[in-house]
């Protein structure tokens, strides 16, 4: 018989040693296995740790297209999950598989939950986190919208842009983080200002390693220094001699395209569809009518 058959039978059996399996798997590659046993198990070579405080409320599960559920909780801890690395993100949208599987025999198991991390709340030295199923992606809306500006990521596959190229991307070192947001790097950037404005600031080294933002502003200060603002805080601190990397920002706009990366060959939005006012213009004297092309 397979494991499966096997674990089936130990079900039928009356007389079970049950345990469940958690398998997170970070968007940063980083994998961490707990189980509500009271001794570790290894099953596929990753070592699934107890006494962690992770339990599961009963699992929703429906025929169909309907989304199902669950909800897990845990302790916060240096052994299972930080809260440092909840709060900076490092968990939002992490995988998780969830096993039943005998503890006697781990081979024994029937995946029971495959989905990702949703909402995480913490209080009192715990967290807790929904968890979504797969078919959560059937409710994310597909298709194009049809507008002037781009629709594409700045360097994905319908963009074509090699963000790795020198001329896209530098290399700082921070120099200092101002009570106001602002930080001022260092290094040898020769790229004009405004140059990495809507572009993304990703953290190489220190305690933000892995985490990235979106530049608000960019101003170059002279001596390859410049002087960047986000959007948005990163959720862990920077510190003066961290790396970050800055990657080239595009405001969507077609002559951007054209002038600054080279690239209108492959742009992706429909800049000569005509604005909202031409709903409601009306024909005038000054407007020649010769059917002509209404950009020249």
């Amino acid at each position: 018989m397979s494991a499966r058959d096997d674990f089936l039978a130990h079900l039928a059996s009356g007389a079970t040693t049950l345990a469940r399996a958690w398998l997170v798997r970070r968007r940063d590659e980083v994998t961490l296995g707990f189980t509500d046993h009271d001794q570790d198990i290894l099953l596929d070579g990753i070592v699934f740790k107890a006494a962690t405080g992770m339990a599961a409320k009963a699992l929703q599960q429906t025929t169909g297209l309907a989304v199902d559920n669950t909800e897990a909780i845990g302790a916060l801890s240096d052994a299972g999950i930080d809260e440092a690395d909840l709060m900076a993100g490092r968990y939002d949208g992490a995988e998780v598989t969830i096993w039943l599987l005998n503890w006697a025999d781990p081979a024994q198991n029937i995946i029971e939950f495959r989905g990702t991390f949703g909402e995480v709340t913490r209080a009192g030295g715990a967290f807790k986190v929904d968890l979504r199923a797969m078919t959560e992606t059937l409710n994310t809306p597909q298709g194009r919208v049809y507008q002037r500006g781009c629709d594409a990521v700045l360097g994905d596959a319908a963009c074509k842009v090699d963000l790795s190229a020198p001329e896209f991307r530098t290399d700082m070192v921070v120099q200092s983080v101002a009570d106001t947001g602002e930080i001022t790097l260092t290094g040898s950037s020769a790229h004009p200002e405004d140059w990495f404005q809507l572009g993304r600031f990703a953290a190489v080294t220190g305690a933000a390693a892995g985490l990235v933002g979106m530049i608000k502003q960019d101003r170059a200060l002279g001596g390859g220094a410049r002087r960047v603002a986000l959007w948005q805080a990163l959720p862990a601190a920077l510190a003066p001699g961290d790396i970050v990397t800055l990657e080239a920002g595009c405001d969507r706009a077609a002559d951007t395209c054209r002038i600054k990366f080279s690239n209108l060959s492959n742009f992706q939005g429909f800049p000569h569809i005509p604005g909202e006012d031409w709903q409601i213009s009306y024909p005038n004297e000054s407007t020649p009518k010769d059917g002509g092309s209404l950009f020249k």
